[in-house]
């Protein structure tokens, strides 16, 4: 049983690429996510092609460019199950920002600087809740620093990445059983804390300018080993009889983060430019979560399979220069879940989802833009279960309906001279 308990509280450490499937945000540019998130052959004159796609920062006009930016999303999520009259609902709101810095040093050179947070999200239910034993609460937080080089091979080809920097925690607490109560009635729970948690990893990526109006890119994100070899367990509540087992300690973990593949084309005709991305989340890497409870020897090691399933993304995109100074945008994605049934569980609540984007850019004439985008992002209901927390000896499942969806506001500013 604390085995099951434990090893699903760093699983948010390694939730995939798609926000389907976990607490990766897709918010790293406020003008490609007006766009439906699409970037990975966009220029746009903009720094935020850094994260979308390297190779195309050789192509930008000025020597020095720079956008940061941050949004404001609000998740929601229903819970339900009618066969025992189970209702729960959970709001929490993410903050995800990013800064992109280039520098054109010649004019087939550029080197730049990524640094944004594409894990930001929280989830937190009603304190024992029906799912307790699988989640209270999980709070993520993780910082990427990506610096980049870009070379222009010429005016129709070129080439960029380089190494991608991670640094995050994780704080996750849940009840120990669906029933362990202390000596008072209060319900044992454990919280597990890993901070500083850091890793490596890289990027790279190519464009291809078929011609003035064609592009085509693609981009390449190498799967990341997270290691938390510091992360500690504190136990709460605890009725005297589990003393000796359910004692403050020491855990390690090893998480992989999946390897990820963006290919697309925009096209550019008159005002208008058009904009398609598909990507691909190798997820099936992800087969099981180890997790060795250093300072607990009667717990020891635990296995816990995930079998996640490789996802696609796909994204559209169209942007209409209305003036020099304005600029229109909309866009929708297509997001699938890596999870399979079965292994539903509520800190991830996610489903396959639909998004529904759009913003605009107003720049002004010494150089300084405004970005605004929002977005709508709608999960499709599922009813689904988690059906591996073991107790007893035997397989519990824990499922009903779930329904989810995700608003946010952004606000950047790019600025090049």
């Amino acid at each position: 049983m604390i085995r099951k308990l434990i090893s699903l509280s760093l699983t948010a450490l390694i939730s995939s690429s798609v926000f389907a499937g976990g607490y990766r945000i897709s918010m790293q540019g406020n003008k490609q996510l007006a766009m439906g998130h699409t970037g990975v052959a966009v220029i746009n004159n903009s720094a935020e092609t850094l994260f979308f796609n390297p190779a195309g920062a050789v192509y930008l006009k000025d020597k020095f460019s720079f956008s940061a930016g941050a949004t404001v999303l609000i998740a929601d999520t229903k819970f339900q199950n009618a066969v025992y009259g189970w209702e729960n609902e959970t709001r929490n709101v993410g903050t995800p920002f990013y800064f992109y810095g280039n520098y054109q040093a010649t004019d087939w050179l550029s080197i730049g600087l990524a640094v944004y947070s594409p894990y930001g999200s929280a989830v937190d239910w009603d304190r024992d809740w029906q799912g307790s034993h699988l989640v209270n609460s999980i709070d993520l937080k993780a910082i990427y620093f990506q610096p980049t080089v870009a070379v222009k091979v010429s005016k129709h080809f070129s080439f960029g990445g380089g190494p991608i920097f991670v640094n995050g925690g994780v704080t996750f607490d849940r009840n120990v059983s669906r029933s362990m109560t202390d000596e008072n009635g209060n319900r044992t729970d454990v919280n597990i804390k890993a901070k500083g948690v850091t890793a490596w990893g890289w990027t790279a990526g190519y464009m291809v300018n078929i011609d003035d109006h064609l592009r085509l890119g693609m981009n390449y994100r190498s799967k990341i080993i997270m290691k938390a070899n510091d992360g500690t367990a504190s136990f709460n509540d605890v009725p005297a009889f589990g003393a000796a087992m359910f004692k403050d300690g020491k855990i390690k973990a090893e998480m992989p983060l999946p390897a990820e593949l963006t290919v697309g084309a925009s096209y550019q005709w008159n005002k208008w430019l058009f904009a398609f991305d598909y990507n691909r989340a190798f997820w099936r890497v992800y087969d099981a979560l180890t997790i060795d409870f250093v300072d607990n020897p009667a717990i020891g090691k635990s296995v816990n399979l995930r079998n996640y399933k490789d996802s696609s993304t796909y994204r559209f995109g169209v942007q209409y220069q209305a003036t020099d100074a304005l600029s229109l945008r909309a866009g929708w994605y297509y997001d699938e879940s890596p999870v399979q049934p079965g292994y539903f569980a509520p800190e991830t609540p996610r489903n396959d989802s639909r998004a529904y984007t759009g913003g605009l850019t107003y720049k002004f004439k010494n150089g300084i833009g405004i970005d605004l985008s929002f977005s709508y992002l709608h999960f499709s209901d599922t009813n689904s279960s988690y059906d591996y927390y073991m107790e007893d000896g035997n397989y519990v499942s824990f499922g009903g309906t779930y329904k989810s969806a995700v608003t946010s506001a952004g606000l950047g500013i790019s600025y090049s001279f």
